[in-house]
């Protein structure tokens, strides 16, 4: 899926989105200010973000500036706020931001936008290596080679596929719906690094990137019972 760097300076706000769009099958990253955005941003273009307007150190407003000065605003910008007036939205949108969702946000919305919203990023990037826009980026690049990859490997026998498929899935059914299959792997996933940690929900949680509460909610979710650490 995609990956989305979600930008905003109220915990319960990232945690609720994170946790959402996480079951949703995206990537996500998570920055509670615009140092820590501008850092994020530096580090890999994300696929969309999700940026508050208000914040303490820097709005996004200024922010979505910078990027757009720096030449970083090349990925989809969605801007959020429960405070922000017609005119900031207009702004946001002039400077280059796709879309504006007011807190608080429906699911519903919130879905719809980041779909359109990535549906617009993947067809820039695609116009981008046809020659229709700018260069192509590393990540575009990426992108591009990875479609080739796609379909290297569709021109594969079948039998070749599923057998690369069972050694990567190991005894999870593939007959069965799309949010069982991924629950039972995040279950071998959580479990492997529960056990390989010691049940330390410390390293757990730095080795797989999500924070302690989006953690122990996921753990159970899926019905996965941290024990206490041997002595």
């Amino acid at each position: 899926m995609a990956r989305i760097l979600v930008v905003d300076d109220e915990i319960g706000i990232r945690e609720l989105l994170s946790e959402i769009l996480y079951d949703e099958g995206h990537t996500i990253e998570l920055a509670e200010n615009a140092e820590q955005a501008r850092a994020a941003r530096l580090r890999g273009r994300p696929d969309l973000v999700l940026l508050d307007i208000w914040m303490p150190d820097t709005d996004g407003v200024t922010l979505l500036k910078e990027w757009s000065s720096a030449g970083l605003l090349d990925m989809p910008v969605i801007m959020m706020s429960g405070h922000a007036t017609i005119d900031t939205a207009v702004e946001a949108t002039k400077i280059g931001a796709i879309d504006f969702l007011e807190k608080p946000i429906t699911l519903q919305r919130l879905l719809k936008t980041i779909s359109t919203g990535l549906a617009r990023g993947r067809l820039t990037v695609a116009k981008s290596a046809s020659g229709g826009f700018a260069p192509v980026s590393p990540k575009a690049a990426t992108s591009v080679a990875a479609v080739a990859a796609g379909a290297a490997v569709a021109a594969l026998p079948a039998a070749v596929i599923v057998e690369v498929d069972k050694s990567l899935l190991g005894n999870i059914p593939l007959d069965q719906p799309l949010r069982e299959a991924r629950d039972a792997f995040e279950r071998v996933y959580f479990e492997y690094h529960l056990g390989r940690e010691n049940n330390s929900m410390t390293r757990v949680s730095d080795k797989t990137g999500l924070e302690r509460t989006h953690l122990y909610r996921k753990l159970k979710q899926l019905g996965i019972e941290a024990r206490k650490r041997s002595s």
